[in-house]
């Protein structure tokens, strides 16, 4: 069912919104169109040495502004999140916007410029850590932080804090999605850094989950499957076109996920329809797994 003012009042932070055809992009209009007010990260230099290119980004900005409701709040800033600082800042920018974030979707990544196993390095692995999975834990603190008030205390033991104790109040709940990737569904042959970020993502969701669940947050992770962001499209993908052809037609459908996709599933989550889901990895491919 269709909640067209769900989000009403509530404040969301997206990254990775920087091209039209991403996911990020169809989140975040997704969000604004159930009534939520919206800020953005983007960092188009990531873009621009990619097969597909970069993005006109007062484009971007205007597809979000056509979709919100009048009266609805939007920012935006640039962010390299591979810097030291960079959660914290995004996060500061974006409270700033109305004075608290409800809504967190990490959906940023770092791709591309990947190899196997025999082209491991050190800094193709830490590149890809640094972006995909330490960001992603560094901004889900700086949300947990701002959400809650609660900013950190002696530890009773290593790794444990106290936590409000009593019931949670799930319809006060504020809401984390971290984005993986479809490792747990089969091999992603060449891209050993990038699977083994986004895998750390979904292996560690049901530990963050539990500790946030007592202040009041809910966090789920989405693995979106096989959606053509423009790495599928002839003229800009970077694989052999005969690969793509063949894949999709085993699709069920008949063809690869759209952005539109994955974020229908988002959107829900983070309504209050979506409340009862806590802890989970959750996958939006259409079938293709099967």
């Amino acid at each position: 069912m269709d909640q067209p003012a769900a989000l009403l009042g509530k404040t969301a932070l997206i990254t990775g919104v920087s091209r039209r055809k991403g996911i990020g992009f169809a989140v975040a209009r997704r969000l604004a169109e159930l009534g939520a007010d919206v800020f953005i990260q983007h960092f188009s230099p990531h873009d621009a040495r990619q097969p597909w290119g970069a993005d006109d980004l007062a484009e971007v900005r205007s597809g979000i502004l056509s979709a919100q409701r009048e009266g609805a709040a939007f920012g935006d800033l640039s962010l390299d999140l591979a810097a030291p600082g960079a959660a914290d800042t995004l996060v500061a920018a974006a409270g700033a916007l109305t004075g608290r974030i409800d809504i967190l979707v990490c959906n940023h990544a770092r791709s591309g410029a990947d190899g196997s196993i025999f082209d491991a390095t050190p800094e193709l692995l830490d590149g890809h850590w640094q972006v995909n999975t330490r960001s992603t834990l560094l901004l889900t603190r700086a949300f947990a932080e701002q959400f809650t008030g609660h900013r950190g205390s002696a530890p009773l033991r290593p790794g444990e804090r106290s936590a409000p104790s009593g019931p949670v109040d799930e319809f006060a709940t504020g809401r984390v999605i971290w984005m993986t990737s479809g490792q747990v569904h089969g091999a992603m042959r060449g891209e050993v850094a990038y699977a083994t970020s986004k895998a750390a993502l979904a292996g560690v969701t049901p530990t963050v989950a539990s500790e946030l669940l007592p202040w009041g947050i809910i966090l789920n992770t989405v693995n979106p499957g096989p959606v053509n962001t423009g790495y599928l499209d002839p003229e800009t993908t970077d694989r052999p076109l005969d690969e793509i052809e063949r894949a999709v037609r085993g699709t069920p459908f008949g063809r690869f996920g759209r952005p539109a996709d994955p974020a229908r599933l988002i959107g829900w989550l983070a309504t209050d329809e979506g409340r009862w889901v806590v802890g989970q990895v959750l996958t939006s491919d259409g079938g293709f797994a099967l």
